[in-house]
């Protein structure tokens, strides 16, 4: 009884250090929605305004995933990069650092940050995801509102103010924005998560 009673006690760390080592090397840090942490006082103003010439300093971390406040230094490698677009058609809206429009998706959710489009809706409309060896600036837009969601496929796709971000197909070029309102239900994201609507 007293072997069965060890066996049992030792099983119970065992089985803890698998589920976190199995959370460690999953695709997206397997923790849907991973607690972000945020930096202290000192670290959030040297992020929001770095000397000129000085790289930007991490303003969040959220699991493996390092977020930047500011554009990411001339020759970095491997880096998602959000910036704001003024657009005289709906105002001050999200792209990336080649000016591809970014989207939101209605039928998404912020809180908990769902993606309810996958199959051919992600064809249509790609998520903007982000990988294990990368890290993520945010020009414009504050990175305490930037994180990232486990998706089905197990990639990781960005989010902004709890929205699931993605690209539209039909853009070809880098300030299109055709899929402004398709379906009632597509809108260009503004910095803060929130529609970018016609003005």
């Amino acid at each position: 009884m007293n072997s069965a009673k060890r066996i049992q006690r030792a099983a119970v760390p065992l089985a803890a250090a698998a589920i976190a080592l199995a959370g460690l090397l999953s695709g997206c840090g397997g923790d849907k929605g991973a607690e972000a942490t945020a930096p202290t006082s000192s670290t959030a103003t040297a992020a929001a305004a770095p000397a000129v010439g000085q790289a930007p300093a991490v303003a969040k971390t959220q699991g493996w995933l390092k977020i930047y406040g500011g554009a990411a230094p001339a020759g970095t490698a491997r880096a998602v990069q959000l910036q704001v677009t003024a657009d005289p058609s709906v105002g001050q809206r999200v792209s990336d650092g080649s000016g591809r429009s970014l989207y939101r998706f209605d039928k998404d959710t912020a809180n908990p940050s769902v993606s309810n489009c996958s199959g051919q809706c992600a064809v249509t409309w790609p998520p903007l995801t982000v990988a294990r060896d990368q890290a993520l600036y945010a020009s414009g837009i504050d990175p305490q509102l930037v994180g990232f969601i486990e998706r089905a496929d197990g990639t990781c796709q960005i989010t902004i103010g709890g929205w699931p971000v993605y690209y539209f197909s039909k853009d070809t070029k880098p300030g299109d924005l055709l899929g402004q309102g398709v379906g009632g239900t597509w809108f260009a994201v503004a910095p803060n998560g929130g529609k970018a609507l016609s003005k």
